[in-house]
């Protein structure tokens, strides 16, 4: 599978992209409670955190059925990546403005949401493209077909994009002192005095998170500006390394016409 992998240099290329902007965006996902928690706040904050979520899996959906097909009328695959890549990072960059502007309603922030989401969408579809055609561009180079490989690497890079936004967000959990956790206490003997005195007692003995100023901050750094830095390396890494253009793609058509051709004559 890596022998597969290794000699296809296009679809090594894909890998790293994707692992990339799939670490980027699950980056944003994973510390996204912890904003409308402990940022955003207020007493419907899990409501808003839901309409968020939702509207953004509604936008990533649109934007594989509509707004791709609609974009593919007027662009190349390439330039629709470019696109969809510079989408989100405007959408962060409008995020982290709004949070450090103080917006305390979630309805202004779905406007980020809509670029980031169907940014993510789009991508989602140029992925599965751009791995198809390193089948292609394989089959010229190393003489086979790997398609089995190649598509089963797109399952295996987004586990592993996964498991790096996951490291990366308790990292600024712990770094920024941010607990997932939802402190309650009980009434002792049916006083809520006597049960808050407890409580109060338990957290200085054990300790507890505080979740100052400045962790808030953090986390809005963390989850805007470290992605937008994840999407500019990803966009080098595209840029570099990654050249099946129409025109490349199709002459290596052609060229598979021609040896197949040859071979069943």
């Amino acid at each position: 599978m890596f022998k597969a992998l290794l000699q296809n240099d296009q679809a090594m290329a894909m890998v790293v992209t994707i692992v990339l902007v799939n670490s980027a965006v699950y980056i944003t996902s994973n510390l996204l409670i912890y904003f409308f928690k402990y940022d955003l706040g207020g007493a419907n904050w899990q409501g808003n955190y839901t309409l968020f979520n939702t509207f953004g899996g509604g936008i990533q959906i649109l934007a594989m059925m509509i707004f791709f097909p609609v974009l593919r009328k007027f662009f190349n695959t390439m330039k629709i990546f470019y696109i969809s890549v510079f989408s989100a990072i405007g959408g962060y960059a409008v995020l982290l403005i709004m949070a450090l502007t103080g917006v305390d309603s979630v309805y202004p922030f779905l406007v980020p949401g809509f670029f980031i989401m169907g940014a993510v969408g789009i991508l989602n579809v140029l992925v599965t493209i751009f791995l198809a055609n390193t089948v292609d561009y394989g089959e010229i180079r190393n003489n086979r077909r790997d398609e089995s490989v190649i598509f089963s690497m797109q399952t295996f890079v987004v586990k592993l994009a996964s498991g790096i936004a996951a490291l990366a967000a308790s990292i600024s959990l712990s770094v920024f002192n941010i607990s997932a956790s939802n402190a309650t206490f009980e009434a002792v003997d049916g006083s809520l005095i006597a049960g808050l005195r407890s409580h109060l007692e338990q957290i200085a003995e054990n300790g507890a998170n505080v979740v100052s100023g400045g962790s808030v901050i953090g986390l809005r750094f963390v989850m805007t500006v470290l992605p937008v830095v994840v999407l500019f390396i990803a966009l080098m890494v595209f840029k570099a390394r990654y050249v099946l253009t129409d025109e490349k793609l199709s002459e290596i058509s052609a060229q598979i016409k021609e040896r197949r051709g040859a071979e069943s004559n």
